[in-house]
């Protein structure tokens, strides 16, 4: 055993055995140095195709102090039979003062075949730490995993942008969210782009034009259509528009939301010139003639805001953007939040779709 870390592992194992081994870490740990604890806020547990197993590690890695208390990975591998497993408890930090904590925090990573997806509850029930929340999250799909594991986690952590059609995606969503809380990290990528917005309409003199928006275009990467249909949906819950449904035209969705003074045009536009996954830009016009417009760039986003005059006046939001690390690092933030917002915005889209 390392100073404040530790690393087992071994084949053809049972849960109980994996159990075992991290009870035994833990208290040698203890016993080595009783300045290191174990970090007790939040289990995660992921599910993934054994041959992407090392790019998701990767990214989370990437989530910085976001890392959950305890994650099990478990890596799905074609043809596989029984159960290997690897686990290893590492401290925060090197060097701790005396007299101070240094939390420790456990990750095991457990190799199994497509048989064990059915009762994957009773393999991790045994390796998750009790009484704290636990996140869900499989991001190549395996909804039957997903299934599974519903009744021991509190908290699915999803990708809407992951389904290539978006009412399926939301519709899964919806799915999830009447047995747990729902992360959508589609949702978060859209965060910045909605709070600029709220920002724009803040100043009393803008806000009468609220209630006079009568354009609203979206462009996405081409596989990210929820996350467009997610904004417009946001818009839509908020300012009190009944959706309509949207429909297939020259590659985009379009469709119109019926506001309370003027009806709103939708139009859900692919940009194959997105490298990642979300928005590539937003704009928002009124009946008035003011309009809005957001558009990624380098180091932020590019604003423009037209008055009913034609003036125009533009600038740069900076550092709008997390990185993909960012956003997963928030997602396992949000587990421990809540987001009634997205619960709208989720209930407006989908009935964009009946």
């Amino acid at each position: 055993m390392e100073a404040g870390g530790a690393v087992w592992s071994a084949q053809d194992c049972t849960p109980a055995e994996i159990e075992a081994a991290l009870r035994s870490m833990l208290k040698e740990q203890c016993q080595q140095d009783d300045a290191y604890a174990p970090a007790r806020v939040l289990n995660l547990v992921v599910v993934v195709d054994r041959e992407w197993r090392g790019e998701i590690l990767n990214r989370l890695e990437q989530v910085g102090r976001y890392e959950a208390s305890r994650t099990i990975l478990c890596a799905v591998e074609k043809g596989r039979s029984t159960i290997d497993a690897w686990a290893s408890i590492t401290p925060s930090t090197d060097h701790h003062a005396p007299g101070e904590l240094a939390l420790t925090r456990e990750r095991v990573v457990l190799d199994l075949g497509p048989k064990h997806i059915s009762k994957l509850d009773t393999i991790v029930d045994p390796l998750v730490v009790t009484d704290i929340a636990t996140l869900l999250w499989s991001p190549h799909g395996h909804p039957e995993a997903v299934d599974a594991l519903l009744a021991l986690s509190q908290v699915v952590l999803i990708d809407s942008v992951g389904e290539p059609d978006p009412a399926a995606a939301l519709a899964r969503a919806r799915e999830l969210a009447e047995d747990a809380y729902v992360v959508d990290l589609a949702w978060l990528r859209s965060t910045p782009w909605r709070e600029r917005v709220a920002t724009t309409f803040d100043p009393p003199q803008w806000r009468p034009e609220l209630g006079r928006i009568d354009e609203v275009a979206v462009r996405h990467r081409p596989d990210s259509g929820a996350a467009g249909v997610l904004f417009c949906a946001w818009l839509a819950s908020r300012l009190g528009w009944e959706p309509g449904g949207l429909v297939h035209h020259n590659a985009g969705l379009h469709g119109t939301a019926h506001g309370k003074r003027t009806d709103v045009r939708l139009a859900l536009l692919p940009d194959d010139g997105q490298s990642v996954p979300g928005l590539a830009g937003v704009k928002i016009g009124t009946a008035s003639g003011m309009s809005i417009s957001l558009d990624r760039g380098p180091g932020g986003l590019a604003a423009t805001r037209t008055d009913a005059k034609g003036g125009a006046s533009s600038w740069t939001v900076l550092g709008a953007s997390r990185g993909e690390g960012g956003i997963l690092g928030e997602g396992i933030r949000q587990a421990l939040l809540r987001d009634p917002a997205y619960e709208d915005a989720l209930a407006c889209a989908a009935s964009m779709f009946r």
